[in-house]
């Protein structure tokens, strides 16, 4: 049973912002509701105040930012929208490729980018990706708006950096010039047990710079600096993407759930590591 509840239709974000602090706790966002209302069916949560920012105009835009030389997605941007932009496809195509790996098709016309990383859940394939690939997330209040990085958003298991009465508006990623990335994960449900994804960055044929991040295998995904000290500035090769692998294994801050043992999960780690810096390396062969 869902209970009774009442829908907000704010016309802006900035609307929606004073919705959010006017009702307090008893109020949360509604986007596209794939993981909200499944806790709401379920009993274990109750908002009295849903505010609907599907309303809100321009959140789902999918554009280039030329002069600052990014790809711009607004928050309600479907998984869907996301696997099949022609921009996307073009401008970045490996977030394209780790969206249509997302749960399933129904859940990928629904559910939305900015939904999925608001939610928190540990099991994410965008967050993982998009912390390897530096994003840059916009949160919207009543008074204006904060640049917070995605590394620093996500807090604990289902808690983030977002204040009460905040509104994630936007997503920026960079477009890099010799850039390459990977992404693997292991899965036996909808969502991933353990996921890695990688974004190298290649000059003459070695890694220039290199950024690593794990997720699904504890409450947050993470950065794994270690791993990318390690890459930085050498030829790759097989040892090479070992020793990166080992200290991604070490590194990961795995816990067991119904998915796995913490061990199995670090085990994955290690060989998803692996594939993946493979995997970027390869592409940037084809480019090449």
């Amino acid at each position: 049973m869902l209970g009774v509840f009442e829908i907000h239709e704010p016309e802006t974000a900035q609307d929606a912002s004073t919705l959010l602090a006017k009702h307090g706790w008893e109020a949360t966002v509604y986007a596209g509701g794939t993981e909200l209302l499944v806790l709401m069916k379920e009993g274990l949560v109750h908002y009295p105040h849903l505010v609907n920012i599907k309303t809100v105009p321009g959140l789902d835009g999918i554009t280039v930012d030329t002069a600052n030389n990014s790809l711009e997605i607004g928050s309600l941007a479907t998984h869907r929208q996301l696997e099949t932009s022609e921009t996307v496809k073009e401008r970045l195509p490996l977030l394209a490729e780790v969206e249509a790996t997302v749960a399933n098709v129904r859940v990928r016309s629904a559910g939305t980018i900015g939904g999925n990383l608001c939610f928190a859940e540990p099991h994410s394939d965008p967050a993982t990706f998009l912390m390897a690939w530096g994003a840059t997330l916009e949160l919207t209040r009543g008074d204006g708006s904060r640049q917070v990085a995605i590394e620093d958003f996500f807090v604990d298991l289902f808690e983030t950096a977002r204040e009460e009465d905040e509104i994630l508006t936007g997503i920026k990623l960079p477009l890099l010039a010799d850039t390459t990335g990977g992404y693997e994960k292991f899965t036996t449900h909808e969502r991933p047990t353990a996921c890695v994804a990688t974004v190298l960055q290649m000059k003459d044929g070695a890694i220039d710079d290199a950024r690593l991040s794990v997720g699904s295998v504890g409450p947050v995904p993470i950065r794994v600096p270690e791993a990318e000290g390690t890459l930085r500035g050498e030829q790759p090769s097989d040892a090479l993407f070992e020793a990166a692998a080992e200290h991604a294994h070490d590194a990961a801050d795995a816990v067991g759930d119904i998915y796995g043992s913490a061990n199995y999960k670090r085990h994955l780690v290690r060989v998803l590591t692996a594939r993946a810096l493979n995997k970027a390396v390869a592409q940037a062969g084809r480019k090449g």
